[in-house]
């Protein structure tokens, strides 16, 4: 696809994953004339046209799939590719990333690592590049409590998994070149589906919360997971992509690096509260000790639908809050603002509730559900 016509051109990793193809919707979305070269492995080859082919046939003019691998070496891409995307792109999402927390260290190596290694090459060899957006996570503070601030990385903090970890190396290599490199790095919390649709691809972190309430019986009081005090970090997918493609055409957003997260974050008591609410079932009473909250969450039957509890027990355990003033300042006037927990979390229980009678209606008919 020639460069003619289009206002601008912009390379996506990771797509088809979910973040990255909802990254791909919002470029396309608007009026203006934007080429997207979405990079995809060839084992997903087939889920990424079916992706391409879900939207408008505007759009989806606009969306070239590229055979490759962010994780490889020039991307996987011949000579001729790779110097012909470098002469160009105006802007990079590198979207691509691994963040299930029981991947294995050589995995999260190569693709969190690797892959910040390699696009930082096609950005060094690119003619008119205005903004490489690495899309990282809040996760890198690790174990540190209190209020992180958008310019921090590096605090003495341990990190509780290989994602967190090298995600913050992602992140370093990404600051080194910072002073070379129109670079900003974008930091969501725990992501959760879409605020106005409730989709999301798999069932994890705070979706815990959910499965728990809405699959135990309606005259059933669930107990707080832990006292229930501690700020619980989530933010839509929706606000993260829109988030992202406004800082990614900022000229003030190179060089810098912003927290995508709810600035008036609620307490795991209040979402609790919320989901339960919404769920049609009672209020929490009491609470469970941490120790318990850990056996509660191998109760058999939640496996079946949530791949891991790591990502809730830490958000449970951690006081911490993520200081948004750059993301906030850069998005004034933009329109694009994280919506509260309490405007959307009908949706989500609806769309798990909607899942999970899928899931059930597929079991009794014997077919694999894709989700887990």
């Amino acid at each position: 696809m020639s460069r003619a016509g289009y206002d601008e051109v912009v390379l996506l990793t990771g797509y088809p994953s979910f973040a990255a193809r909802k990254m791909c919707e919002e470029l396309v979305r608007g009026p203006e004339r934007t080429l997207v070269h979405a990079v995809v492995r060839a084992k997903f080859a087939a889920e990424a046209q079916s992706a391409k082919d879900e939207l408008p046939l505007d759009a989806r003019q606009r969306v070239n799939l590229i055979d490759g691998d962010a994780a490889s070496m020039d991307l996987g891409l011949s000579g001729a590719e790779f110097r012909s995307l470098a002469r160009e792109i105006d802007v990079i999402h590198h979207a691509a990333q691994v963040s299930y927390m029981g991947v294995e260290r050589a995995t999260a190596e190569q693709v969190n690592v690797g892959g910040a290694r390699e696009i930082l090459e096609l950005a060094s060899a690119c003619a008119s590049l205005k903004c490489l957006v690495f899309h990282s996570t809040a996760h890198v503070s690790g174990d540190r409590t209190g209020v992180v601030r958008e310019e921090e990385l590096a605090a003495g903090q341990g990190f509780r998994n290989v994602v967190e970890e090298t995600k913050a190396r992602a992140e370093k290599m990404m600051r080194a070149e910072m002073g070379k490199l129109p670079i900003c790095v974008v930091r969501p919390t725990m992501v959760v589906g879409d605020s106005e649709t409730g989709e999301i691809d798999r069932f994890d972190g705070p979706y815990l919360l959910v499965l728990l309430i809405v699959t135990s019986p309606a005259d059933f009081t669930l107990p707080l997971l832990g006292r229930g005090d501690a700020l619980l970090h989530v933010v839509p997918i929706d606000y993260v992509v829109r988030a992202a493609h406004v800082l990614g055409r900022h000229p003030g957003a190179p060089g810098r690096t912003f927290h995508l997260a709810d600035p008036e974050p609620l307490t795991v008591r209040r979402c609790f509260e919320l989901v339960a609410k919404a769920g049609g079932r009672r209020m929490p009473r009491g609470f469970i000790p941490a120790n318990l909250t850990k056996a509660l969450l191998r109760t058999p039957g939640i496996d079946r639908f949530a791949k891991s509890p790591r990502a809730l027990l830490d958000a449970i355990a951690t006081p911490v809050r993520y200081s948004t003033s750059g993301a906030e300042e850069l998005l004034a006037g933009s329109g694009v603002v994280c919506p509260p927990f309490a405007a959307y979390v009908e949706r989500l229980v609806e769309y798990v509730q909607v899942r999970l009678r899928e899931k059930r209606a597929r079991r009794d008919a014997d077919v694999v559900d894709p989700l887990t």
